[in-house]
This record gives structure tokens, sequence and C-alpha cells, in this order.
């Protein structure tokens, strides 16, 4: 029998039935402004809040795949539920989220396990970081298959192995990757903006070992930290060398709270055509 991970936050981070979502992702994709940027797009960083919080931040990412077409695609998160050394890959055959089932692409994950990823459970169970970016992946792309891939460490080791198994197995094909991260948690709005510029410049720059560096010495914050340091480099490996920062905000552009706010952005890495 098939092993089908079901949505762990549907009705709580994104609606949970099909018609509710398909209308709210839609919406926000014709809401976000974003001229397309010259070039192959190799990689995204996409925030992984409820939508009503990031849902606009992430479909300026989205939208630019509209039309666009993949082999495959590898979401890299963090976990926020389970705690283990390492980065696992999901065992199973598919994701489900109300909109239908997303399949897991076995050559992928088994060339990535063949790079020393280990296939395990864990971190996926419950955790949000991965799921809440294929409601977008489903309404701009499709039928599409990809790679689950969850961080339970985020060091400077793991973000290098993990970049190293991406670009050998990614080499040769179509694969677009995603880095799943929030900004900053719970400062107030003037200390996340600084805080969040940190990650924006060394974003922007294209710099991940200077990102790992702000973040080792506490200097920035971002919760998916090791996963955009682990796309960045991949992606660079894999032919990207522009980077765009799409969109930036945080819970207190959305609501009137800003005694502690969390940040949010998205951003796009590119290979000149």
């Amino acid at each position: 029998m098939p092993t089908i991970r079901e949505a762990a936050v549907a009705g709580q981070f994104y609606p949970g039935d099909r018609k509710s979502l398909e209308q709210e992702v839609d919406a926000l994709l014709r809401e976000a402004a974003v001229a397309v940027p010259k070039g192959t797009i190799r990689a995204l960083v996409s925030p992984h809040a409820g939508y009503m919080y990031s849902g606009g931040t992430a479909a300026h990412a989205y939208r630019l795949l509209q039309g666009k077409k993949f082999d495959a695609v590898v979401i890299v998160g963090p976990s926020h539920r389970d705690y283990f050394e390492g980065v696992t890959l999901f065992p199973g055959d598919a994701y489900r989220t109300p909109l239908g089932e997303v399949p897991i692409h076995q050559e992928l994950r088994d060339a990535l396990a063949a790079e020393g990823i280990r296939v395990s459970t864990l971190g996926h169970r419950l955790e949000h970081s991965v799921e809440v970016q294929l409601p977008f992946l489903q309404r701009v792309l499709g039928d599409f298959s990809f790679v689950p891939v969850v961080m339970g460490d985020q060091d400077r080791r793991s973000c290098d192995q993990l970049a190293r198994a991406l670009m050998k197995a990614c080499k040769g094909r179509n694969v677009l990757l995603v880095a799943s991260t929030d900004l900053s948690h719970y400062h107030p709005y003037e200390e996340a903006e600084r805080l969040d510029r940190i990650v924006i410049e060394d974003i922007e720059r294209f710099e991940p070992d200077r990102l790992m560096d702000h973040l080792e010495a506490s200097q920035a914050e971002a919760c998916g930290g090791g996963p955009v340091v682990a796309v960045m480099k991949a992606a660079a490996q894999l032919g990207a060398c522009n980077a765009r920062i799409l969109h930036h905000c945080n819970s207190g552009d959305i609501i009137p709270q800003r005694n502690a706010v969390v940040g949010y952005l998205s951003a796009t890495f590119l290979q000149p055509d």
C-alpha cells in the first residue's frame, strides 16, 4: 500500500477545503505584482507561516513559476517539532494537501540518499515548513513530483553536506530548489527590521558563507537559515550567480501589533540565459 503523508496544518496555516484553498492561493498570486526576471530560475526562498501572514510574500516567488515545468522540485525546510541530527528525506510515496497528492520523485530521492542523506520519517510527520509550500506549487505547476528534505541540524557541516548532495543529485536535471524559512522572531518592529536586513543583504549579495557567519554569531536570525544556506550553495554550483529579493515584510505590517513580530522574505536565484 502507498505511504501517504497526510496534511498536518490544513485548516490552520491555510484553508482546509479544496475550493477555499484554491481561491485563496489564486487571489494571492493575482495580487503579487512582480516583474519576471531575466534568466533561468534555479531556486527560490519562500516563507512558511500561516497564509494570512506570509502568503503574500510567498506568492511573489511562486508567481514567477507560472507556465514553467521542472523535472522535479526539492523543498528544504527546518524541523520545528522533531529534534534529530543531520538531514532527512521522506521515505513514503506522496504528500497530500486538500488539492490532492504530490508524488515523491523516487529516483531523485534515491540519488540524494546515495550521497549520504538519511531516509526517515523524522522531521516530516507534523512539520509545516515543507507542507505550506505545496498548495502554491500545485496551483502554478499543476502535476509535479518532489522531494521533501528536512534539516534537524542547521550547522555549517550539515549545510555543506546537503549542498554537495543536492548539486550531485540535481546535476543534469531541470530541478527547482526551494528553501523554506521565516526570518527573525518576536522582536520589536524596528529591531526585527535591523536583523532581517542583514539576512536580506547576504542573500541579495549571494554570499551563503557570510550568511552562515551572521547566523552562527547570532547577528541575524532565520528559522530556516540552514535550508537557505544549503540551497544558495547548491544553486551556485548548478549555475546560478544572481540573486533577487522579491518581497519582504513582517507580521507587524499585516496586523497592528509591533512589539513582537516575525519576518518574512521571498527571493530567487537565477542562472543567466
